[in-house]
């Protein structure tokens, strides 16, 4: 996934609020949005990544959550490991995120930034392999920590809220639905579905050529000379209820040759849980 904005705590009735993209070859293998079980009988609900096993935005009944998005190499090989174990391992694990992050080691994936949650103890941790301040440097020898507080936050694929302009509009898009609980959703169809790059000035410096950089500023990318673009939108929303919280999770599947269209409830998957 190449884009998510979340708010942790940001208002009482929406505690969490996460709004994403995943952008991925088109060729590669994905099942939508469901409940499935790991080996061991963890259940997970999040789509799939049928060629290596894991997923880039996972959810439990126990209140556990994890998303991953890459960090932008300009040059970089297969890794060891595939990062999507990552969010499936969190899943499993029932500790702490000093714990679990204790039981990575870090060369072995690529490039990540993955944000862990346990909803009910209100912990939540960004972690990823590659220093904040350089994130496109090759050196994975580290894992960074940092404990995320109430607020939103935005990952593309630099570090924690770096300020791509496709970050800073998402991000925006999320405060703005908090404030629109008639209409909460538009916001972030708007911010999730602009497919227009940024200024030339405004483009990030990954290291990637410059016509890269600007197919890949917008929120929805499109690459159809590459065969790679925006396949999925997700929506998270966990909303206080008398008994619990109802939490609701939204897929929208795209096909990038097309012209994407207005995200609608009616029009996506949906799982449902109570935390």
């Amino acid at each position: 996934m190449c884009l998510i904005a979340f708010a942790l705590n940001a208002d009482p009735a929406c505690p969490l609020l996460i709004a994403a993209n995943r952008d991925e070859f088109l060729d590669r293998p994905t099942a939508p949005l469901h409940r499935w079980r790991l080996d061991d009988g963890t259940e997970v609900v999040g789509g799939r990544d049928l060629r290596d096993g894991g997923t880039w935005l996972g959810l439990s009944p126990q209140g556990r959550l994890a998303m991953l998005t890459n960090v932008r190499q300009p040059l970089q090989g297969p890794a060891r490991r595939s990062r999507g174990e990552l969010v499936t391992r969190w899943l499993q694990s029932d500790g702490d995120a000093q714990r679990f992050a204790a039981g990575i080691a870090p060369a072995e994936y690529g490039a990540f930034n993955l944000v862990v949650g346990d909803f009910h103890a209100r912990a939540w941790h960004w972690l990823g392999n590659r220093h904040p301040d350089a994130p496109h440097s090759p050196q994975a020898s580290v894992l960074h920590q940092r404990t995320l507080g109430a607020g939103i936050h935005g990952l593309s694929n630099a570090s924690l809220n770096t300020p791509w302009p496709k970050t800073q509009q998402l991000k925006a898009a999320i405060g703005e639905s908090l404030r629109s609980a008639s209409d909460w959703l538009s916001p972030l169809s708007r911010a999730l579905t602009q497919d227009q790059p940024a200024q030339d000035p405004e483009l990030p410096k990954t290291g990637v050529p410059d016509d890269w950089e600007r197919a890949l500023s917008s929120p929805f990318v499109r690459m159809a000379d590459r065969a790679y673009g925006t396949r999925t939108s997700q929506v998270v929303s966990v909303r206080a209820q008398p008994q619990g919280f109802a939490v609701n999770v939204h897929e929208w599947t795209h096909d990038p040759a097309l012209p994407v269209a207005h995200l609608r409830p009616e029009q996506s998957r949906l799982e449902s849980l109570v935390w």
